[in-house]
């Protein structure tokens, strides 16, 4: 079993769960099911940032403690989680033990490798967005007379403290060595030219501690300073698995993909790789940015009322159907419109129409002519021969489209199947056969309907886990466990015998309204 580790970023508790925190989750959940389906030993992360400046003024604003808070939130992201059939193998808190040994660790081995040095910090600083901000920079993005930061547009404040500073300048020609040597190192193509040209517009080295709030990490020997918040949260990929120790889940890293949005790009891409240089550790092996997400043309906000609530959406609809739409709707790097209209649009013409007539009219017919049970399959004539040849043709390129995180095409290709599907119904007439006599073909058809379902819902399992597991149910006519799948056990033509029996349809996907 190869090691197979994706994680999402670890969610700020200074609000509650958000659209944006499902996507990436949902996309790194549909990562982890496919690669247990391929067999792979899969470690799946997401969790909780909960030190930083900004949620201690987000407690301090409620009047409780800022653990306080960080309890409340956590407690609605594992509610969550199930609702979403998010299937993550770990929850990693900042505030916890096992995270904090990973955050001293990592600064005592930038500190033993002479990465950071003691000086005194004077410039610009967003809160909101933990970065830090020259009045260069801010001139250039025309934000200094404002005195805005130019990612948020929100206040940036003028900080003067001692600091601590990793040497990020160092490593400016050597992250673009890396960059080189590895093009698939950052994903899509926008975001890491994003980020060479950050790099190349010159690297000042990094403050990392601050002196002037108290909710953090103490910085090793010296607890008048805090670790700054974005070397503590990066650290989590690292922590959850052990580090420093050797331990079993050690295994796992370098990550095979850290998930994360475009906000945070320059964190992951730029700071994260080269403080793993610095410690001498192992980079991840890829960093995929995706899209934000607007809600019917408009951008999110609270005073528009138009934030979306994980709550709110899954009072309305059906978990998988939000899988399957946030994922299928637009490209995964790219930024989507949430249109109640085109979900209802997308779930009644792929999945209602196409998905769901498929199974209801095949195992219909099945019942009707062999009382649902599978009958020996005649000669394979061309159509058959090329129905199975475009599902084994799915499987292979399912794989790679989700090892692209390509995920609008790899449902795409599967509902190629499933359409192939319905014209194979359509071109064989099963019910003309029947009157005609010709059972050698009917029988021929109606199996090979059958098993092409069963291979579309393995392949659809890791985006609709629920919705899957029902389709697998009525044609194996037993109870299936999806996340016990695996593709070797599954995933080859004819492992349906003949004799099998299979339930009558229920509606799987009944049409929204």
């Amino acid at each position: 079993m190869q090691p197979y580790y994706v994680t999402t970023p670890i969610y700020y508790v200074n609000d509650e769960p958000h659209l944006g925190h499902i996507y990436t989750t949902i996309a790194a959940d549909v990562l982890a099911r496919h690669h247990r389906l391929s067999g792979d030993d899969v470690f799946f992360l997401t969790g909780v940032d909960e030190h930083g400046q900004k949620v201690q003024q987000a407690a301090e604003a409620r009047n409780i403690e800022a653990i306080e808070l960080a309890n409340q939130v956590v407690k609605r992201y594992e509610s969550l989680w199930p609702e979403l059939s998010i299937s993550n193998d770990d929850f990693i808190r900042t505030s916890s033990d096992r995270h904090k040994a990973g955050v001293c660790a990592m600064w005592n081995r930038l500190l033993e490798n002479g990465s950071i040095y003691k000086g005194f910090y004077e410039d610009w600083y967003c809160v909101p967005c933990e970065t830090y901000w020259t009045e260069t920079q801010l001139k250039d993005a025309d934000c200094l007379e404002a005195m805005i930061c130019p990612d948020c547009k929100r206040t940036v404040e003028k900080i003067q403290e001692e600091s601590y500073f990793f040497k990020l300048s160092e490593y400016q020609d050597k992250l673009l060595a890396y960059i080189a040597d590895n093009p698939d190192f950052i994903a899509p193509e926008s975001r890491k030219n994003e980020v060479l040209r950050f790099i190349e517009s010159g690297l000042r080295d990094l403050s990392i501690s601050r002196t002037t709030f108290s909710w953090g990490v103490p910085v090793p020997n010296d607890e008048g300073h805090v670790i700054y918040v974005w070397i503590d949260a990066l650290s989590n990929y690292l922590s959850a698995l052990g580090f420093p120790d050797e331990t079993e889940n050690m295994k796992h890293w370098p990550a095979d993909l850290h998930l994360i949005g475009k906000d945070i790009l320059r964190f992951h891409a730029v700071y994260w790789p080269a403080m793993l240089m610095a410690a001498k550790l192992p980079l991840p092996k890829r960093v995929f940015a995706h899209g934000w997400w607007t809600v019917e043309g408009e951008k999110m906000s609270k005073s528009k009322g138009n934030a979306l609530r994980p709550a709110d959406l899954l009072a309305q609809y059906e978990s998988d159907t939000l899988r399957y739409f946030l994922l299928r709707e637009v490209p995964f790097g790219a930024d989507g419109d949430f249109s109640h209209d085109s979900l209802k649009q997308r779930y009644n013409t792929e999945l209602a129409n196409d998905v769901g007539n498929l199974l209801n009219r095949s195992l219909s017919m099945l019942h009707k002519y062999r009382d649902g049970i599978l009958p020996i399959v005649g000669e394979e004539q061309t159509q058959d021969r090329a129905l199975i040849a475009d599902i084994e043709a799915m499987q292979r390129e399912v794989e790679i489209h989700l090892n692209n995180q390509a995920f609008h095409l790899a449902i795409e290709r599967i509902s190629q199947v499933v359409r192939h599907g319905n014209r194979y119904v359509a071109e064989n007439e099963p019910w003309t056969l029947a009157k005609q006599g010709n059972e050698t073909r009917l029988n021929t058809v109606l199996y090979h309907l059958v098993e092409s379902l069963r291979l579309i819902a393995v392949q659809l399992s890791p985006f609709m886990p629920v919705k899957t597991q029902q389709m697998l149910e009525q044609i194996m006519n037993k109870d299936v466990i999806v996340e016990d799948l695996r593709f070797h056990d599954v995933a080859g033509w004819g492992l349906l015998e003949s004799g099998h029996q299979c339930q009558k349809p229920s509606p799987v996907f009944p049409r929204m309204d």
